[in-house]
């Protein structure tokens, strides 16, 4: 396939704006894949800041990075909307996959209420170049609300200062879909 999936096009994204030494932040740390390749890209002089509300996600991370023998990562058991709590440095890249563990409770997803509050968060810290990148999934109720929410919240973005682009498949209509958030200054 000539276009990229999903999952394939942020991890092209994260790979052009992040490099070796970084401080990137993984909001949603789920089941550790996206930890996982961030602390490859940011390498052992880099850090990445990984949250999840839910301890069996954080578990599940923290077993990967062990079998993986990485090092540079915190773990972070509370909401990605308290991000300034626990770093104040510049962020390179931050990505969140929204919507519920897979495989766990369905009832415990995110919201637009705290997933706006570490997005703007998070654009304080962006440095100038670097993307905040949300994978939507809407294929659930909550993940609908979220969705519709967001999508309002995103066009208040300074144009100029933020460039917010939308790439999805149009005829896959349930398909999840990413939006990136540049920082232009």
């Amino acid at each position: 396939m000539t276009l990229d999936r999903i999952l394939p096009f942020t991890k092209y994204l994260l790979e052009k704006c992040v490099k070796k030494g970084d401080f990137v932040v993984d909001a949603t740390s789920g089941n550790g894949n996206d930890t996982l390749f961030l602390s490859q890209l940011v390498d052992e002089d880099g850090h990445v800041l990984a949250f999840d509300i839910q301890e069996a996600a954080i578990a599940k991370t923290k077993l990967r990075l062990i079998d993986e023998q990485i090092k540079n990562v915190t773990l972070v058991h509370d909401g990605h909307e308290n991000v300034r709590t626990y770093t104040n440095q510049e962020v390179a890249a931050a990505i969140f996959n929204l919507g519920y563990l897979p495989g766990s409770d369905e009832q415990i997803t995110t919201n637009s209420q705290t997933t706006w509050k570490a997005v703007t968060e998070l654009l304080q810290l962006l440095r100038v170049g670097g993307v905040i990148i949300l994978v939507i999934y809407h294929g659930h109720p909550a993940g609908q609300v979220e969705k519709m929410e967001l999508e309002r919240l995103l066009t208040t973005l300074e144009s100029g200062v933020t460039e917010v682009l939308r790439y999805e498949f149009l005829n896959k209509s349930a398909a999840p879909y990413v939006v990136a958030i540049e920082r232009r200054r």
